[in-house]
């Protein structure tokens, strides 16, 4: 079997960047360790478990009485088990053993990406795992934390607790400060009354973060607060908890989500009750960065299966890869792929210092974080679409078909541009931070910078990103202090437009870098600047064994 190095250097190539030596090293053996699992072991379970072996609710006992069970086929709790064993989450939080100190992000999320490419839908559960993890180490009392971030973060040692965390409520949808569950006071906790309507993980989370309304609280997100759930009593019964049915989902069919009644849940506050709704949204970022990780995770399966099939299969006499419209397809998918795969590792970089220390971090710099963000996974969620739309093509009729994987690669990729927030939502994000932080002065500011310290080698490149930047900044200046409907309107038409800069000024960055990732640039700002009808220069054609071989150049 093929190694990691040999298939995705451009990972290794961006892990080697932003680890240190020592953590590097230990990512390394592990990655090509857990690659090896995904790629076989993982891979297999996973096609039983969306076709054959999808979740099933178990309502009522041989008594008749409501138990809410949720069913996992065996290979799924064997993955399960086996994927938090490496400390995807707990190395976050704890020591890994073989060098004595934390991981961080960035090796927790090219885990995720590799897992991803197999997998997407259980990532959805260590993503909400992580994101209860974060939460508790950040915002909870001490003996809150004390009991329960031990099996939040467990690599085998206690007994394991996934996390979730449950918004969603059937009357509100993205708009939360519509949430109605109900929190009462009870002693020295609360009780949970009421509905949420799409809460994944259900029945398979040890705990869950739920956002509710303590009676007496002002309306909206300023009245919520967040509790931590336990999904059982300490004696096994169901903590006044329902789930009323499982969702019939397109894809992502490993992760069960499920609408769930509170019945008097027994709750406990995390920190301040008035500040839920930010608490919930920290956690959001972070589950957005899994999202984009699980978007590029699935280019890149999407990718390699569309290269190995056009590599090996024949027609009229010739291999796909003799003909050049297929060979400008699978060099415009590389182009993309490892551009925004670097992106989100130089993203994944940063929001791993403003996350594990946002006490030291500036107000600016947590508005940076959250508009990368906001237009990565706005970005990567509508390329996973694309690229698994390719595969397919690139398969023909066999590409529809269930026995191939990529009919699963597009049902998987639907919902990432859903869940975590639409572009619609995305791009209102980033007129809030516009207003709110003047965001786009620091991003004008950051890719002009970026682009004048480029070399005189790769300056020339630059020119079209150049124009995009100047009538962006026209754009801007057209649209202050316009009505608010005006403003909503192009919002997302704005986010692209930055999206589009920063992506070309990354794929700029790594030009410098050797002679093929500046043929790289050369083909990704191609794709996202160069219009015309005609292209003189068909570098996919010339150039194809060199863009799509990354492997014959070394990591550096």
């Amino acid at each position: 079997m093929r190694q990691l190095r040999d298939i995705d250097p451009n990972l290794l190539a961006n892990l080697k960047k932003h680890l240190d030596e020592e953590l590097y090293a230990y990512a390394e053996e592990k990655l090509e360790q857990f690659w090896q699992f995904c790629m076989t072991d993982v891979d297999r379970r996973a096609v039983h478990t969306d076709r054959e072996g999808q979740p099933r609710l178990i309502k009522y006992d041989r008594f008749g009485n409501d138990i809410s069970e949720v069913w996992v086929n065996e290979g799924y709790q064997q993955t399960a088990k086996q994927t938090y064993e490496t400390g995807i989450v707990g190395y976050l939080h704890k020591p890994i053993p073989e060098l004595g100190r934390k991981g961080n992000y960035i090796y927790s999320y090219a885990q995720g990406y590799i897992l991803s490419q197999v997998e997407p839908g259980f990532y959805c559960p260590v993503t909400l795992t992580m994101a209860t993890a974060y939460l508790l180490e950040h915002f909870a009392d001490e003996d809150l934390k004390k009991k329960y971030l031990p099996h939040v973060i467990s690599t085998g040692e206690v007994e394991l607790y996934e996390g979730a965390t449950f918004l969603t409520e059937r009357q509100g949808g993205s708009d939360v400060g519509a949430n109605a569950v109900r929190a009462v006071p009870c002693g020295d906790h609360y009780k949970l009354y009421g509905e949420k309507y799409f809460a994944s993980n259900a029945g398979r989370c040890g705990v869950a973060t739920v956002l509710a309304r303590i009676d007496g609280s002002e309306p909206g997100t300023k009245g919520l607060s967040l509790f931590l759930v336990p999904w059982r009593n300490e004696d096994g019964t169901l903590n006044g908890i329902q789930i009323r049915r499982l969702k019939d989902k397109l894809g992502v069919r490993a992760v069960p989500s499920a609408e769930v009644v509170f019945e008097g849940a027994k709750a406990y506050v995390i920190g301040d009750p008035k500040k839920g709704f930010y608490y919930m949204m920290e956690a959001l970022n972070l589950s957005r960065v899994c999202n984009a990780v699980a978007s590029i995770g699935i280019m890149k399966r999407a990718l390699e299966e569309a290269k190995q099939y056009a590599a090996n299969r024949t027609a009229f006499g010739h291999t796909l890869t003799s003909y050049p419209m297929v060979r400008e397809t699978l060099a415009n998918l590389t182009a993309r792929q490892e551009v925004q795969t670097s992106a989100c590792f130089e993203l994944i970089s940063f929001f791993d210092r403003v996350m594990t220390a946002p006490q030291e971090a500036t107000e600016v710099e947590k508005a940076w974080n959250r508009l990368l963000i906001a237009l990565l996974k706005m970005r990567t969620a509508e390329e996973a679409i694309a690229f698994a739309h390719e595969a397919i093509e690139m398969h023909g009729g066999n590409g529809y078909i269930e026995d191939f994987v990529t009919p699963r690669l597009l049902r998987d990729a639907q919902v990432l541009t859903v869940w975590e927030g639409t572009a619609n939502i995305l791009g209102l994000e980033v007129l809030r931070l516009m207003r709110k932080y003047r965001i786009h002065e620091t991003f004008t500011a950051k890719m002009n910078e970026a682009i004048a310290a480029l070399s005189t080698n790769v300056q020339p490149l630059a020119e079209p990103v150049k124009i995009g930047l100047t009538e962006l900044i026209q754009a801007l200046k057209q649209i202050s202090g316009q009505p608010d409907g005006v403003q909503t309107y192009h919002a997302k038409k704005i986010a692209n437009r930055l999206c589009d800069i920063y992506l070309s000024v990354v794929a700029l960055e790594r030009a410098e870098e050797n002679e093929r990732n500046h043929l790289i640039a050369r083909l990704f700002l191609q794709h996202i600047w160069d219009h015309r009808l005609l292209d003189g220069d068909m570098l996919s054609v010339r150039y194809f064994e060199r863009i799509i071989n990354a492997s014959q150049l070394p990591v550096q």
